[in-house]
């Protein structure tokens, strides 16, 4: 047997069909099971193949092992998560439970100082019974179609190469439009899908779609070198220099992410994306470039999941519900709510400035995933002070499940919105503090000593970040200018690594797939325009619109600009 194979018999912990059931992992492994419940377990080579093994045999093999453990590990919290996100969603105290804070509660004794986690988030998380509780962001899975979530699941177990964190996304898992009731063709499904099994074809209802992934990965270039040796044919021609160089490009260049276009897995084209478990971190919690934490501001189906990532993420989501709130007015709609945050992640996007993607992208992402949207940011709305429903349709049956845009109001207190711009992620507030220092003419030796203060806070992070005088200011600015400043700072976080994110695509897919993308994007920047002009020309009842049109078309005229 050739030195450093796996073998067969132990090839099951690596191939999805076979992989380690959940009772191979330790009793009731789940969101809050102690990590000590799969102390026990030992994967060893079967007696009758040691004779052939050598010492670097056994070490390759238990790596694999050990890798395929922790795989099904994070694959049952994501299954976990996603059973208890279905079975309580109604009652105000479960999607309180999911999003605990007190920065959105009076009363102390529900909500206390343990579970303030926002002001003081505990990094230092090493298996989820180390979340501020059990039911801890569980609002970011989504129920899903059973089938299509086992086929997704599988995906990531053709990778030998270790995968921590993993999610799917995209119109391919999450359609943006609506169903025209006609079943595609058997040919137009094998040009996307060369062997799609039924659950994908059901799921995508007629309009076959590349799936979309992102893996979250503990070192780069170690994960590159297994994948490059089980996958060559997912590279383009810079894997021929290595791991290393691959890596470089991955962690130098745009936004830390390495992608792997037009790839057929499973019988499935895919797309995926590679990302450090530390990049994916540090962009959710303090916004250094938005380029993945955009991404998990909309609805995602978690197929592995990490406990600091998910601390992370929940920190991510709180983040882009007050920036939309800063954004808009004192009445709204949850269509133009979710439109404010979905945007976030366009503004600054090279490819919304040409003709390269759907100008209705936003507006299409929102209104065909409404109860998604409302599901992942339910328990976040209920938890900040200053926001909360006023439709009559919350005391529905059944309403949060619904498709109506219902109606939300503000609280437009300076202090409170004072409070919203200084708990805004580091690295984006300071942007926003540097551009209103130049608005307001503060002087640069003021400025600094109040940025001082700012981190002395942050570090000692024992009490809720208030904001002070000069956030107050910020919030008490014109709508128009507050938004203005806002907007821009967010081109200028995305614009830069988006670009240079895009402008590494044909070192990384090749030209040949490159081209491929950005024909199919100009396709669908076509169809959007085609689709937006008789809708344009249709004449409404009376002359008026209601709330929801008003706000898909406010998303569109922002798309535009």
């Amino acid at each position: 047997m050739a030195r450093g194979r796996i073998p067969l018999a132990l090839k099951g912990h690596l191939a999805p069909r076979l992989r380690p059931p959940p009772s191979a992992l330790g009793p009731s492994f789940a969101i809050h099971a102690p990590a000590s419940s799969t102390s026990n377990l030992r994967l060893r080579i079967p007696a009758h193949l040691r004779q052939f093994t050598t010492k670097r045999d056994e070490t390759n093999d238990a790596s694999a092992a050990q890798d395929a453990k922790e795989g099904a590990q994070h694959e049952i919290a994501a299954d976990s998560a996603a059973d208890t996100a279905t079975s309580d969603t109604k009652s105000k105290q479960a999607v309180l439970d999911e999003a605990a804070s007190s920065s959105g509660s009076s009363d102390s004794s529900t909500l206390n100082d343990e579970k303030d986690w926002e002001s003081n988030p505990n990094w230092k998380v090493d298996s989820f019974s180390d979340l501020p509780h059990p039911n801890f962001g569980v609002n970011q899975h989504m129920p899903f179609n059973a089938e299509f979530k086992e086929v997704l699941k599988q995906i990531p177990w053709e990778f030998r190469a270790p995968i921590r964190y993993a999610f799917a996304y995209g119109s391919g898992v999450f359609p943006q439009s609506k169903s025209d009731g006609k079943p595609a063709s058997p040919d137009v499904i094998r040009a996307i899908h060369p062997k799609a099994p039924p659950a994908v074809q059901r799921a995508q209802d007629g309009t076959p779609k590349m799936i979309d992934f992102i893996f979250g990965v503990s070192h780069t270039q170690h994960w590159h070198s297994l994948n490059m040796k089980q996958h060559r044919d997912h590279y383009s021609s810079l894997a021929s220099l290595g791991s290393g160089a691959v890596s470089y490009v991955q962690d130098k260049m745009g936004a830390g992410v390495y992608f792997n276009p037009y790839v057929v897995v499973n019988g499935i084209l895919i797309k995926y994306g590679v990302v450090q478990m530390d990049t994916l971190e540090k962009d959710l919690a303090q916004w250094d470039t938005l380029y993945l934490a955009g991404r998990l501001q909309k609805p995602v189906k978690i197929l592995r999941d990490d406990p600091k990532i998910r601390l992370a993420n929940q920190m991510n989501l709180l983040s882009a519900l007050r920036t939309a709130l800063l954004l808009l007015p004192p009445q709204f709609t949850e269509e133009e709510l979710y439109g404010a945050i979905a945007g976030i992640s366009y503004l600054g996007d090279p490819r919304m400035a040409l003709p390269t993607e759907n100008p209705s992208k936003v507006k299409n992402i929102v209104g065909n995933n409404m109860a998604n949207f409302r599901r992942l940011y339910l328990p976040l709305i209920e938890t900040l002070p200053n926001v909360q429903y006023n439709d009559a349709g919350v005391g529905e049956k059944d309403w949060v499940w619904g498709d109506a845009s219902l109606k939300l109001e503000q609280d437009m207190d300076p202090i409170k919105r004072g409070n919203m711009v200084r708990r805004l992620p580091k690295s984006f507030r300071a942007k926003l503090y540097f551009e209103y220092q130049k608005k307001f003419a503060i002087p640069q030796m003021d400025f600094d000593k109040m940025m001082t203060e700012n981190k002395n806070e942050d570090a000692i992070a024992f009490k809720r970040r208030e904001g002070g005088g000069f956030e107050r200011r910020i919030a008490q600015d014109d709508p128009e200018e507050l938004h203005k400043y806002v907007r821009a700072v967010i081109k200028q976080t995305i614009s830069w690594p988006a670009t240079t994110q895009s402008l590494k695509g044909p070192l990384t897919s090749g030209f040949g797939r490159t081209w491929r993308y950005l024909f199919e994007k100009i396709g669908k920047y076509r169809q959007g325009r085609a689709a937006e002009k008789p809708v344009a020309a249709a004449p409404t009842e009376s002359g008026k619109t209601g709330d929801a049109k008003a706000a898909a078309e406010s998303s569109a005229k922002d798309e535009k600009r």
